[in-house]
């Protein structure tokens, strides 16, 4: 099981936090201090993965973000770095070519996106497609009930969406719904 997820940069700043077990707010921040230490003063010869207190922190670099995940001390280690690169690439997809500046002002949808690949501490889906139709489908969702410009419109009318809409559902090869007199169809 997952404990936590964190996304931290080289100066130890955090970047996304998502924890699957209670932990106190000064715990928390004790935690990700720990962690970062752990992570950073690593020599990069060595394995991307750690002991940590009774767990162990798989983590991987990407330019200057750390991911890293804990995890059980039985699970398996491989899996959860293959788990790191699937959502670095679909963060990448989404946002083409992510950058950390993507995470810091669109912390909402990266939050979307973790919570339709990992839920409750495991992993829900390891396919790249069905979760970047998951997340351009909640966007969609979204935008139709929260924004007004909505991007569902009557058939036969131009089609507009926002454009990470649009976007996410060009690079997952999506089907975007629209409202027709009858219901709701797919295009």
């Amino acid at each position: 099981m997952i404990r936590f997820i964190l996304l931290q940069n080289r100066q130890g700043k955090t970047r996304l936090a998502k924890y699957y077990i209670p932990l106190e707010e000064s715990e928390k921040h004790k935690v990700e201090f720990e962690v970062h230490r752990l992570v950073v003063n690593r020599d990069p010869k060595f394995t991307n993965f750690v002991e940590f207190r009774t767990h162990k922190v798989i983590y991987r670099r990407y330019a200057g973000l750390f991911f890293s995940l804990c995890v059980d001390i039985t699970d398996n280690e491989l899996a959860y770095l293959e788990s790191i690169h699937l959502f670095v690439e679909i963060l990448d997809h989404f946002f083409s070519n992510v950058c950390e500046l993507d995470l810091v002002f669109n912390f909402h949808k990266v939050y979307l996106i973790l919570d339709e690949f990992i839920l409750a501490g495991e992993l829900q889906e390891t396919s790249k497609r069905v979760c970047g139709y998951r997340v351009c489908n909640c966007l969609l969702i979204v935008s139709y009930y929260f924004d007004f410009n909505s991007p569902i419109v009557c058939k036969g009318e131009q089609n507009v969406y926002p454009m990470s809409v649009s976007k996410v559902g060009k690079a997952f090869d999506c089907k975007i719904p629209i409202l027709e007199s009858s219901g709701l169809c797919f295009v």
